[in-house]
């Protein structure tokens, strides 16, 4: 619109020329988790200097971080009902040292008017959590922000962590969605016998429900691989012991067929809840349940998977976790190469959804960057016309008119390079 989108949330007439970012608290996690490693092989050569100065941003960029773990309006966390009425935080008592989903800033782009604003996240996702990261920048000397207090909140965060996970952590030993410290995201009341975790209401599906954000497997073995690496480095007992019950569940489900090709789960359902949260003597979630719905051989994600068996298999010595891991990436490597990586044909029956109407308010009308019309019709498509003009579209539109469901065989960035990086992880700890 005239005002590019801002209309669409505030019904001002005018609007100030601003700016502003939204931040992806894992990725930057995941970066500071890179560095650690990139500093603790370069000084095993002997080149520490040759990184130091990335090794330097990771831990500023650490530093800033932990915005991530605030409420979104900084709110105190725990048992917080009613935007008016639950407390404004002071201090650190608005933090659940947690990655939350994102945490975003912005600022006036008047040099007449200087304002800014910045919000956090109330919403925590169990995959979004990383604890080597949070060892590194509360342990690691290279990664120890330069604060006054920054390494000692990621030791908090750490710890927190790891009872996140164990709060999470079903009665078979797939880890759960989340929690929130604003429910449906205005601070209004849950159920009545809503368990908590330091006063956040459980969610199984923290943020987005279509689909629902935790019944993807891809976000158990990512964040699990992360828990691995870290009880890899230091043999933490609480790390192995959320590891152990997580493994043997992951195990109990994987197929490694006689010629190579797996199976492995994709799609979860849960049910129940977990118990609310008591550090000094946790519950066991007996009434906290998962099961798997469908099985996949997508490559990304069982890479993923065999990462955080390599990790877990070197550090425990498990002889079925290692084993596994070798299994799923000879099979890929195997069975699923081609000119481009590895990749495996996927029927995809969600551009079904492609034809869906898209809510824009009465009244309002815009336009997309590239020019598609903005308006009370618009659908997925009509927004992102330029789909219309690649070469399989085809294929998409004989499945809208009635057709089969398209296949299509993807090279995901993320994929190649989780393969590479599980190869690595392999070779170096289990050759």
């Amino acid at each position: 619109g005239k005002n590019g989108y801002l209309d669409l949330f505030t019904g001002d007439s005018s609007y100030a020329k601003q700016w502003k970012y939204t931040d992806a608290p894992d990725a930057d996690a995941r970066a500071v988790q890179a560095a650690y490693w990139a500093d603790v092989w370069a000084k095993q050569q002997g080149k520490g200097s040759d990184v130091a100065t990335t090794v330097g941003k990771a831990a500023k960029m650490g530093d800033y971080l932990r915005y991530a773990m605030y409420d979104k309006y900084f709110k105190k966390i725990g048992n917080c009902v009613g935007p008016s009425t639950c407390a404004a935080g002071t201090g650190k008592d608005a933090s659940d040292y947690l990655l939350s989903w994102y945490y975003a800033w912005g600022g006036s782009n008047d040099t007449n008017g200087g304002w800014a604003w910045r919000i956090g996240s109330s919403h925590v996702h169990g995959g979004y959590q990383n604890p080597l990261a949070a060892y590194a920048l509360s342990s690691y000397a290279d990664l120890k922000p330069k604060s006054a207090t920054g390494a000692t909140d990621w030791g908090t965060s750490l710890t927190r962590q790891l009872e996140f996970y164990r709060w999470l952590q079903s009665s078979e030993g797939a880890i759960a969605g989340g929690a929130t410290n604003s429910w449906q995201g205005r601070y209004a009341s849950p159920p009545a016998g809503t368990p908590t975790f330091y006063g956040m209401y459980y969610d199984w599906e923290p943020v987005y429900h279509d689909p629902p954000s935790n019944q993807w497997f891809g976000f158990q073995a990512w964040s699990m691989e992360r828990v691995a690496e870290y009880y890899q480095q230091t043999g933490n007992a609480q790390a192995k012991a959320i590891l152990d019950k997580w493994v043997k569940w992951a195990l109990s489900k994987t197929t490694i067929n006689p010629d190579g090709t797996y199976l492995i789960p994709s799609t979860l359902q849960w049910s129940g809840q977990p118990d609310t949260w008591n550090a000094s003597s946790p519950g066991s979630n007996s009434g906290l349940h998962v099961t798997v719905a469908d099985y996949t051989n997508d490559v990304g994600v069982a890479a993923a998977y065999a990462k955080t068996l390599t990790y877990y298999g070197a550090k425990s010595g498990d002889a079925t976790a290692k084993s596994t891991a070798k299994a799923l990436l000879d099979g890929m490597w195997n069975n699923y190469q081609d000119s481009l990586g590895i990749a495996v044909p996927e029927t995809r029956a969600d551009y079904n959804r492609f034809g869906d109407a898209v809510y824009v308010p009465s009244g309002w009308s815009g336009k997309m960057p590239n020019g598609d019309a903005i308006n009370s019709s618009s659908t997925f498509t009509s927004l992102r016309s330029f789909y219309k003009n690649d070469p399989a579209w085809s294929k998409i539109q004989a499945y809208l008119a009635g057709g089969a469901a398209p296949v299509f065989t993807y090279h995901r960035f993320w994929a190649q390079a989780d393969i590479a990086l599980a190869m690595g992880s392999y070779a170096e700890l289990l050759e």
